[in-house]
């Protein structure tokens, strides 16, 4: 092994001040310097950060990598398992235990009959912030009630309690919470969850989680999974239109250029995906010795596979710091690669190529109704990263 590999001394570390949307410096100076470097975890675990496309991809791809969270060995203690349905943090024969009963409901073809119902509450939420006058925060008036609504729908969660869900989830994934109230947030969302469950088996109604008590998943099974399609369903996709709208007013000839062409849409959507890559980074854990990048990953250790510096690697994209709705050179890893990609996806596509379009024909002169500067970004130890709030104006 390489005495002269690069070291990362701290994870999440912070992003330069004036550069939001760039991955933070340490983690693109570590690519610069190869693709794979040292780091020690906080609970003092040795371990490695992937920083390259190339690398990242054969790692996700690569069966000899664990996701079970009771495997990652970051911390001074054993985590535990993963709760059954959970399974973003499994490995086979439990992941497609969970998976495979959803992939038939998360259909490219199922996914654009649902076009027409997110059309709708879009132009609901634009006409509220048109009723509301002239400015508005983006965030909490159209990028978080969007998703809220459509995984809500999905899962067929009442009307009356979306609105808590949507603030138990910003408590125990924004990053800035006591242990005391994410945990608390977290136990209040699976304790509703289970009751929703134990409702649709009595009485099923025209939704995902409905239809899936017909199969022979537990209720404990069935939390799980509304868990993570709840979460997973909401969260980045808030944060990609929110954080997406920030960067098109921030590079006014892509904006334009959109503008002009409508139907560079789905461009603008997989280039903004590339570009923010707002799910930052995963963790796997070697079963085995392997040889990642021309060093040695022992059995046991943790890997954090950095999706931001990957999908701005230059031996994979030309100019990958520049946002370019017109590129050509696709295959981002926003949404990961293997067993384990985004399964809602297309679900995600949809819903931003939609909304983007709705909320720029609407407001033709949308700006930020504060400088640049003064919009709040979500913390780094976010799980999906953000904007906190986004101030915008237009004319009347």
């Amino acid at each position: 092994m390489s005495d002269s590999v690069h070291t990362v001394t701290a994870m999440p570390t912070e992003r330069r001040s004036g550069c939001p949307f760039d991955p933070p410096s340490e983690l693109t100076d570590a690519r610069s310097h190869g693709s794979i470097s040292k780091y020690t975890h906080p609970g003092g675990k040795p371990g490695w950060v992937i920083t390259g496309y190339d690398l990242v991809k054969s790692v996700l791809a690569d069966a000899r990598f664990s996701s079970r969270r009771d495997l990652m060995n970051v911390v001074d203690f054993e985590l535990p398992p993963a709760p059954p349905g959970e399974f973003l943090l499994m490995d086979e024969p439990l992941h497609g235990r969970y998976r495979k009963p959803l992939v038939g409901r998360f259909t490219a073809r199922r996914m654009r009959l649902l076009a027409e119902r997110i059309e709708e509450i879009t132009a609901d939420r634009l006409d509220a912030m048109e009723r509301a006058g002239t400015t508005a925060d983006l965030v909490t008036a159209f990028a978080k009630p969007i998703p809220t609504i459509v995984i809500c729908e999905l899962l067929g969660v009442p009307y009356r309690d979306r609105a808590s869900f949507q603030e138990q989830i910003d408590t125990f994934m924004g990053g800035e919470t006591s242990d005391e109230e994410l945990i608390a947030a977290y136990t209040a969302t699976q304790e509703y969850l289970a009751e929703l469950v134990v409702a649709k088996r009595a009485n099923p109604t025209d939704d995902v989680l409905s239809e899936l008590t017909d199969s022979d998943l537990t209720d404990e099974e069935l939390k799980g999974i509304s868990l993570i399609l709840l979460a997973a369903g909401f969260d980045t996709t808030a944060n990609m239109l929110s954080l997406g709208t920030f960067a098109l007013l921030q590079n006014p000839a892509q904006l334009a250029a959109l503008r002009a062409d409508p139907a560079l849409i789905d461009q603008a959507v997989e280039e903004l995906l590339r570009y923010l890559s707002v799910a930052k980074t995963f963790h796997r854990t070697a079963l085995e010795d392997v040889e990642v990048g021309g060093q040695t990953i022992k059995a046991g250790t943790t890997v954090v596979l950095s999706y931001n510096t990957a999908n701005r690697d230059p031996e994979r994209f030309a100019d990958p710091h520049l946002l370019d709705i017109h590129r050509q050179d696709g295959g981002h890893l926003a949404f990961g690669h293997g067993i384990h990609l985004c399964l809602g996806a297309q679900l995600a596509r949809i819903e931003m190529r939609v909304a983007f379009r709705a909320l720029l024909d609407r407001f033709p002169t949308l700006r930020l109704a504060v400088p640049a500067e003064e919009v709040v970004l979500r913390p780094e130890a976010a799980d999906i990263y953000g904007v906190k709030s986004l101030p915008v104006t237009w004319d009347a």
